[in-house]
């Protein structure tokens, strides 16, 4: 990965890009990402229109620089043909460096796709697929308003292998409504047998502005919650994989490289309905967080800028902003990297910095959390409000 380094103090950090896809078959009831049910054919042809002239605003902020990872989000991205991706990604190359070898997801569901789909997706260019899973429980799947059932996910799976997808990721949520702990492993171990490269493992939460939030379900205890974290855990360690982050886990060498990027304090460009970036400007010592225009149609037709809002991330917010990042991580980052990524001197945080590793949350001579630590994360990073 490169990056522009001006000598000392703050430095732009890698590159990614980050594409946003709206539309979905209907909205899960969980779901607070910006997501909006289809309703008829979509309309690709108007957004790769848009998509590329929301590029032109944004590229004076990123010129000379390497594109290292790309990600397409939703929504469900999968309900868009691989006509659509062969050319976005064509034109995309028109104006942004890419690496070699960049890493390009695309977020996928079962029961939008087909293998003749994957194999186009594959052929497009992209080399690397989500699938949202969830769980091969079926009756987990109709509590979170899943289209697909458990076969169809299995189907799914199957399919992106024979298109040639040797790196994917499978998503699964665990303390589902009504989960126990053996629902919860037996969800890991199905998974398990398809050998993927990556999974992320992560909890249901309640987010306000959800159907989940105005009508809660009944979630499992904290006993339960904790019991199905240990064996999980357990179960994904005696597999081979290691949890490089709180909910990521992976086999060695197949982490993902977008999502490393983020929690490295990392820049990403941000195209498309909804989407949020983050640019750092060393000449300028500015880091600057922007988000683009919410609704699709809006989006569509938008005259002029499709930015909705720009933020810098002021000076005194830098340091949480950035280990909020990074000590997700289990292995942490570099003390320089603090400096690097927030222009600041480790100093302004030395002395919540000594206290928390005098407490055993933080490792000596490293920003990484020690595994107290990340256990109670939110608890260690209030220490540098």
């Amino acid at each position: 990965m490169n990056a522009i380094v001006p000598p000392g103090g703050l430095q732009a950090p890698p590159l990614s890009l980050y594409i946003h896809v709206p539309w979905c078959v209907r909205k899960c009831p969980y779901c607070d990402f910006n997501s909006h049910a289809a309703s008829g054919s979509l309309p690709e042809d108007a957004y790769l229109q848009a998509l590329l002239e929301d590029l032109q605003e944004d590229l004076g902020a990123v010129q000379g620089r390497q594109v290292d990872t790309l990600f397409f989000g939703g929504g469900t991205p999968s309900l868009l043909s691989p006509a659509f991706y062969t050319e976005l990604l064509r034109q995309l190359r028109r104006f942004l460096d890419f690496a070699d070898d960049a890493e390009i997801t695309l977020e996928a569901n079962p029961g939008t796709v087909e293998q003749s789909r994957f194999e186009g997706f594959r052929a497009a260019g992209i080399n690397r697929l989500s699938l949202g899973i969830q769980s091969f429980n079926d009756r987990h799947l109709l509590h979170l308003g899943r289209i697909h059932d458990s076969e169809a996910a299995k189907r799914a799976i199957d399919a992106a292998r024979r298109a040639g997808f040797d790196n994917f990721n499978l998503d699964l949520m665990h303390c589902l409504p009504d989960q126990d702990e053996e629902d919860a492993v037996q969800d890991l171990q199905t998974a398990l047998s398809f050998e993927p490269p990556h999974l992320s493992w992560y909890q249901l939460t309640i987010e306000p502005n959800t159907e989940f939030y105005s009508r809660p379900p009944a979630l499992p205890e904290d006993d339960t919650l904790w019991a199905i974290h240990e064996a999980g855990g357990n179960t994904l360690r005696s597999a081979g994989y290691d949890a490089y982050e709180i909910s990521a886990w992976s086999r060695p060498g197949c982490e993902a490289r977008h999502n490393l990027n983020y929690w490295t304090f990392g820049d990403y460009l941000a195209l498309g309905a909804g989407a949020h970036g983050k640019i750092t400007w060393p000449d300028k010592n500015l880091i600057q967080r922007y988000w683009k225009t919410r609704q699709p149609q809006a989006y569509l037709n938008r005259v002029g800028s499709r930015t909705a809002g720009r933020q810098e991330i002021e000076r005194d917010e830098r340091p949480l902003e950035f280990l909020m990042n990074a000590l997700r991580l289990r292995e942490g980052t570099e003390e320089s990297q603090f400096e690097a990524r927030t222009g600041l001197p480790l100093d302004v945080i030395a002395e919540p910095l000594e206290r928390a590793r005098r407490d055993g949350l933080i490792v000596a001579d490293r920003l990484q959390a020690t595994p107290t630590g990340q256990r109670y994360l939110n608890g260690l990073l209030e220490r540098f409000l």
